[in-house]
């Protein structure tokens, strides 16, 4: 980096993941290391990512940061470990470089701006997408190359699954000092094109109780949490690299659901009990299992994070109808025409059968709206200065 250039600026975007083997406990706080290995989906960032612009510059006067256009403390902690972080691995590398002192640059202060297009913190894995869109934003306008799964990490364990686009594994790691416990691609995003996903919109309120405390609660309370780590978790991995290699929805499903159950549960026998889902939620629940009861078959699979909205998988021929068995059990009020956003999807009606086998009281305006997409890419760069958040004065542009 030459060091009259006034400005470095950088803008990416990162994906959103949704677990199918869930993360739910650290056996290291300090290091975000998680007590058992993970698994997830990254969702195209077409319907669904976050925008991060970083720029360094010798007159900035302090590190500042915006989200969703708002100056917010830069001091947080986890944002903090993750600055701290990459300015460690940015002088590690320039001292092994050339032998030489480490340029300027890594004692400048930086700006980050950063956006969502969906709801923060409303159980849409919001931090995940924006601890990866910083860490791999921060990496390349400090000139760090190589592994970025510590950093995202520090900020959001789940972050370091959004490095990746497809799917992912994040093995837990067995070392003290966390090296291995970092993100790794099992499948491209192209690998199984007919499995589309579908996010009901429950809730957009901000959840009662954050992950990081729920799961600091379960770590010492829960037994049911201890099991699973040592007996469950480990042949569920291996069965689910299995399900997705070999493209078996139905393997695929079962399990997903059977997990996210099992997470669920672990949050109940927390003491005292935390429960994230909604009598819309297992609505939704018994919906799938109707509906897959129905054909004999799992056809569509849900999950859920530490919150009430849906996650859905199926496949494109089986898209459309599950959307109307939605429409059908949650009848849009107001917003008919802006309830489904993301694919396409075209409408179809519901056979008599089906609708007798759903046997569901109609819950008016229970789902909000769905977002249907496809399993993407990781983290992108974006070339186009327009595109940056940052204005060459290190300021946020005005919102057009």
């Amino acid at each position: 980096m030459a060091s009259e250039e006034p400005l470095v600026i950088v803008t990416s975007t990162a994906p959103v993941n949704i677990a199918v083997i869930k993360y739910w406990g650290k056996r290291d706080e300090e290091l975000v290391l998680p007590l058992n290995s993970s698994l997830s989906v990254t969702l195209h960032q077409d319907q669904l990512k976050t925008t991060t612009t970083a720029a360094i510059s010798k007159d900035f006067t302090e590190d500042r940061i915006w989200l969703n256009g708002t100056e917010v403390d830069v001091g947080q902690p986890r944002l903090q470990s993750c600055l701290r972080e990459i300015r460690r691995l940015a002088r590690k590398r320039r001292s092994t470089d050339d032998g030489d002192a480490p340029p300027l640059s890594l004692s400048y202060k930086v700006h980050i701006a950063s956006e969502n297009n969906f709801p923060t913190a409303a159980g849409l894995a919001s931090s995940a997408a924006g601890y990866a869109c910083l860490a791999y934003t921060l990496a390349r306008v400090y000139g760090v190359e190589g592994e970025l799964s510590e950093v995202a990490r520090r900020g959001s364990g789940s972050a370091c699954r959004s490095l990746y686009g497809g799917f992912v594994e994040w093995h837990m790691g067995e070392r003290a000092d966390g090296k291995d416990s970092i993100a790794q691609q099992v499948a491209p995003e192209l690998h199984w094109p007919e499995l589309r996903i579908l996010i009901l919109v429950v809730s957009t309120e901000k959840k009662l109780m954050g992950s990081t405390v729920g799961m600091q609660t379960s770590v010492k309370t829960s037994a049911l949490l201890q099991f699973r780590v040592t007996s469950v978790v480990p042949a569920r991995m291996a069965e689910m690299i299995r399900c997705i290699r070999e493209r078996d929805f139905p393997g695929f499903g079962q399990l997903t659901m059977k997990d996210s159950n099992q997470f669920h549960a672990t949050c109940l026998d927390t003491f005292p009990p935390i429960s994230y889902l909604n009598d819309t939620s297992r609505h939704i629940m018994h919906l799938v299992h109707r509906f897959n009861t129905h054909y004999g078959q799992t056809k569509v699979a849900y999950t859920f994070d530490a919150g009430p909205n849906a996650v859905v998988f199926t496949l494109d021929n089986t898209v459309a109808e599950f959307v109307a068995a939605v429409r059908h059990c949650f009848p849009p009020e107001s917003n008919g025409d802006k309830f489904l956003k993301g694919l396409p999807v075209r409408p179809v009606p519901l056979s008599d059968e089906l609708k007798a086998a759903l046997a569901l009281d109609p819950t008016p305006d229970g789902v909000r709206y769905i977002i249907a997409t496809k399993a993407g890419p990781g983290p992108q760069i974006l070339d186009d200065t327009h595109l940056h958040l940052l204005g060459s004065d290190g300021l946020p542009k005005p919102a057009a």
